[in-house]
C-alpha cells in the first residue's frame, strides 16, 4: 500500500480532497477578508510609496538605500502576514462556532482534511501575492533586485511556516470567528510594528532593533532583504523563524479543539 493511498480513510477516493480544496477555494473568495488585506493593501501602499519622489532617493539614514527599497520588503511580509492571520484563523473559528468540525469528524472526510485544505489554498495566494508584489515593484517602479534564489525561497518557506503555525494557534484557541478577529487584531499590528511598517527597522533605536531581530516578522524583513539584495539570509534570522514556527506549530497542535 502506498504512503498516499495509507493517509486516506477506507473508501474515500482520492480525489475527495482536491474537492474540498476546491471547496475552501470558493468559500476563500466569497468571504474574501484575508485576500482583500494581503493583497490590497501592500498593492496601495506599494503605489503610495513608490509614488512619493523622496522616498526613491538615497537616504543616508538608511545606509545608502532609498525609502521605497526599504520598504519592498516590508510589504512582501505584511501580505504574508495578512494571509495567514486574517485567511486561516476565522473561517476555522467560524466552522467550530457552527459545529462543522464536529459534524465532519463523523464522516469519511477527516476533519484535519479542512485545516489542510486551507493551508494549501493560503500558501497559493502567498505565492501569488509575493510574485505580484515584487514583478509591480520593478515594471512599475524600476525597483532594481538581484535576488538570491535560494536565500529568497527559504526566507519566505521559513516566514510562511511561522506565520501560518501563529494563524493556525489563533485558530485553536478562538471559540468564535469574532474572537479570532480580535486575536488576530491584538497580534498583527505589534508584529508590523517590528516588522518595520510604521519606522523602518534601521532608523529604530538600538533597544527596539534588537527585539525586532527575534520577533517573526522582524526576522522575516531581514531574511526577506538579504535575499534581495543577493545575499544569502543570516542563519541568526532563519533560525529565529524555525524556532517560531517549531513553537506556534506545538501550541497549534497542543491546545487545538474540534468543538
Amino acid at each position: 500500500m502506498s504512503l498516499r493511498s495509507s493517509l486516506l480513510p477506507r473508501g474515500t477516493p482520492p480525489a475527495a480532497f482536491r474537492r474540498l480544496v476546491g471547496c475552501e477555494a470558493r468559500l476563500a473568495w466569497r468571504t474574501p477578508s484575508g485576500i482583500v488585506v494581503g493583497f490590497g493593501l501592500p498593492l496601495l501602499l506599494l503605489v503610495v510609496f513608490g509614488s512619493i519622489p523622496k522616498f526613491r532617493h538615497p537616504d543616508p539614514a538608511l545606509g545608502g538605500h532609498t525609502f521605497f527599497g526599504v520598504y519592498v520588503p516590508v510589504l512582501v511580509v505584511l501580505s504574508v502576514t495578512a494571509l495567514a492571520l486574517w485567511g486561516l484563523p476565522q473561517p476555522l473559528a467560524a466552522y467550530r462556532e457552527q459545529g462543522v468540525l464536529r459534524r465532519l469528524s463523523i464522516t469519511p472526510v477527516p476533519p484535519t482534511w479542512v485545516l489542510a485544505a486551507q493551508v494549501v489554498v493560503d500558501a497559493c495566494c502567498v505565492a501569488l501575492a509575493v510574485v505580484v508584489i515584487l514583478v509591480a515593484a520593478v515594471l512599475l517602479f524600476d525597483v532594481r533586485l538581484s535576488p538570491d534564489p535560494l536565500g529568497l525561497v527559504l526566507s519566505l518557506v521559513l516566514c510562511t511556516a511561522a506565520l501560518f503555525a501563529l494563524g493556525l494557534l489563533i485558530g485553536a484557541v478562538a471559540r468564535s470567528a469574532a474572537m479570532a478577529g480580535a486575536l488576530t487584531g491584538a497580534a498583527f499590528f505589534p508584529l508590523m510594528f517590528f516588522a518595520g511598517l510604521w519606522v523602518p527597522r534601521e532608523v529604530m533605536p538600538t533597544v527596539l532593533r534588537e527585539v525586532s531581530d527575534y520577533t517573526p516578522l522582524g526576522a522575516a524583513v531581514e531574511a526577506v532583504q538579504s535575499s534581495l539584495s543577493g545575499v544569502f539570509p543570516p542563519a541568526a534570522c532563519l533560525l529565529v523563524l524555525a524556532a517560531w514556527a517549531a513553537v506556534f506549530g506545538y501550541l497549534a497542535v497542543r491546545f487545538f479543539r474540534w468543538e
